[in-house]
């Protein structure tokens, strides 16, 4: 059996993840680049961009960046994400994970207006969905975890403090660098993003190993 597109939605259906006729997944990030840039041509964007949270791939940032839009940027969490939008105008906003916000339908994500919404872009388009929804080449991106002891997080050590000032300025202006405490357990989360992957992943894992050494 063939199919032109697959669409799937989450329990409470405010996410949505897509497969092109390849079975390729199509994240929240490639459906924000479509739909910002369609709302472009038609006049409808808010804003002069998007609100999107700090985890969003840079390569979404770089390819709107290139059609004169922003990419505002939010803790992890969509209520960080409305409540950016709502602050500053925007009517496009969204998670990687396909959660997505379009405030001119609904003040929360979904994941069946946006599916819509991407339908009609292909459809207007006449193109496949792997076309469509190809907008951008996704930087590579690391992510690791790194557990420390209740109440005492590695992220106040000078070495740690000294390791990310470091990682920063080896990655540059190409990639860039998220360092966080997780809200919920006592995790620090690494995600490290650039072009250079072999760079990325150097930079990522010697500032484990010394946050591991911290904890």
């Amino acid at each position: 059996m063939r199919a032109d597109i697959g669409i799937a939605l989450d329990g409470d259906a405010d996410r949505v993840v897509v497969t092109d006729e390849t079975g390729k997944v199509i994240d929240g990030d490639q459906l924000m680049a479509v739909i910002a840039e369609s709302w472009l041509k038609r006049g409808r964007l808010a804003g002069g961009g998007i609100v999107a949270t700090v985890m969003s791939n840079l390569g979404l940032q770089k390819y709107l960046e290139g059609l004169g839009l922003t990419v505002e940027r939010t803790p992890v969490g969509d209520r960080y994400v409305v409540e950016h939008m709502r602050q500053h105008g925007y009517n496009v906003g969204g998670e990687q994970s396909g959660h997505v916000i379009l405030s001119d339908f609904s003040t929360t994500g979904d994941g069946l207006v946006t599916a819509l919404q991407l339908m009609a872009v292909v459809a207007q388009s006449g193109k496949p969905v792997s076309e469509v929804c190809n907008r951008f080449e996704r930087m590579p991106q690391i992510l690791e975890n790194v557990e420390y002891k209740s109440g005492i997080s590695p992220l106040d050590n000078v070495n740690v403090e000294r390791a990310i000032k470091d990682a920063n300025a080896r990655l540059g202006d190409s990639g860039r660098l998220l360092v966080r405490a997780s809200g919920t357990e006592p995790v620090i989360r690494v995600m490290g993003e650039g072009a250079d992957a072999s760079l990325v992943q150097t930079v990522v894992n010697e500032l484990v190993e010394v946050l591991r050494t911290a904890a």
